[in-house]
């Protein structure tokens, strides 16, 4: 399998205890602390667990030997390679609980922050570069303006930040998403990294969608040499989005006190994805409190997290940030805040010609046969009505609205204007005082 996944260069598997970059005292209470919580005996599965070559995983075993913390049971494995027992000493178990105590942090070895930082610069945001045509590919099932592409293809390849605003209901949710997926390449994660003697685990199912990788099988001789390090999974390029349940300790480091490990903010699980910030203005905190937060990370493309003690450290930010909003960006923003987002686009609702445009496309995915005089009903006495501002999921909801009807009343699908008045009904709620 090529290791070079779309241009981004893999971090190599480290060939010694020095090559993983960690503290020998690190790396043993780890390799105790997970034999006594996860039960292992053999080398190769131990190995799995730390997320280490074989060769390293057996070097760390043998120190261990050496200082009497873990010893051979003398039974040999029926494997292919006739692998040796090992156990904890009564010294090892006494070691491994005194490591718990500490952190209950187990399993895959961290990877150094310097290393981490190293591994984002390889697979920079920044570093991607989008054709219009991937772009158009990726919103393929939205009708948007020529103009808009050409704002949205730049800022995007830019990597940097990009604020879209203007009226609900036009597909600025759809166009984030459709961003995530034009970019769709993969990256490398770690699932930890280590600072300071502190683990702060990285990778989280929920964010990050692993790539299918071949599985080898670890007693074969001829392994491949071109394996990347096993303490990282490929991914797809992450995306976060976050809309009005937003707050700003999201952002910051979380500490399970009991467990005494620490779990990577939100924009630190996005590093080198998208991060999408949707609905700003409907989080408990004001939007511009919430802006101020990002002014560090989007100009300096780094960020400053702090652990339990109130030491504070630096992580690299690698991200492409979507603010969405439906307020005009001059009530919610000063204009430093606003100086620093580097793309300002607006997403309006359609024109009429392009309006029906929209319709005709949903009407005949849908099935739904156009009828010319209920069209005229809709524009002619509808939308005065709302002093015809148009909006992208108009459309579809008036259609799904005359369908649900038309399934209802057992009557083959069909626009009239009835129809049209009913579904419209449902589109709006009238203003009315309700006698509580």
């Amino acid at each position: 399998m090529n290791m070079q996944v779309s241009n981004v260069i893999a971090p190599p598997a480290p060939r010694s205890l020095e090559e993983t970059g960690l503290s020998i005292v690190v790396m043993r209470d780890l390799l105790l602390k997970t034999i006594f919580r996860m039960n292992l005996e053999q080398v190769s599965q131990m190995s799995r667990a730390l997320a280490l070559p074989v060769a390293v995983t057996q070097e760390l075993v043998d120190l261990a030997r050496s200082q009497k913390l873990l010893e051979a049971t003398g039974t040999l494995h029926a494997t292919a390679s006739k692998e040796m027992g090992y156990q904890l000493t009564d010294a090892g178990k006494a070691r491994a609980l005194d490591a718990l105590s500490q952190s209950e942090y187990y399993g895959a070895m961290p990877v150094p922050l310097e290393m981490y930082r190293e591994q984002v610069k390889r697979q920079s945001i920044r570093n991607i570069q989008i054709t219009r045509q991937q772009l158009t590919q990726a919103m393929g099932h939205l009708i948007l303006p020529d103009s808009l592409l050409d704002h949205l293809g730049p800022a995007v390849s830019a990597g940097r930040s990009i604020l879209m605003y203007g009226p609900p209901g036009n597909g600025k949710s759809s166009i984030s998403n459709g961003i995530r997926d034009a970019i769709g390449d993969k990256i490398y994660v770690p699932r930890a990294v280590e600072y300071a003697g502190q683990v702060i685990t990285v990778y989280d199912p929920i964010v990050h969608t692993a790539a299918e990788v071949v599985e080898e099988d670890p007693t074969s001789l001829r392994r491949t040499s071109a394996r990347f390090d096993q303490r990282y999974v490929l991914c797809e390029r992450p995306t976060v989005i976050t809309g009005g349940e937003l707050t700003l300790d999201m952002l910051d480091l979380t500490y399970n006190p009991t467990a005494r490990t620490y779990t990577a903010s939100l924009q630190m699980k996005a590093t080198g994805g998208v991060f999408i910030i949707d609905d700003l203005g409907r989080q408990s905190e004001p939007p511009q409190k919430i802006v101020n937060r990002w002014i560090v990370p989007l100009e300096e493309n780094r960020d400053i997290l702090a652990l339990q003690s109130g030491e504070k450290f630096e992580v690299p930010f690698d991200t492409l940030v979507i603010f969405s909003t439906n307020f005009h960006p001059n009530e919610i923003f000063d204009k430093a805040a606003l100086r620093r987002i580097f793309f300002k686009i607006k997403i309006d609702g359609p024109d009429q010609e392009m309006f029906l445009k929209i319709f005709a496309m949903v009407a005949k995915k849908k099935k739904m046969p156009l009828d010319e005089k209920a069209l005229l009903h809709l524009l002619k006495v509808k939308y005065p009505t709302i002093n015809n501002e148009y909006a992208n999921y108009q459309p579809q909801f008036l259609i799904d609205q005359m369908i649900a009807i038309c399934n209802f009343e057992g009557i083959p699908y069909q626009m009239t204007p009835e129809l049209i008045d009913r579904a419209w009904a449902n589109m709006f709620v009238r203003d009315e005082k309700i006698v509580h």
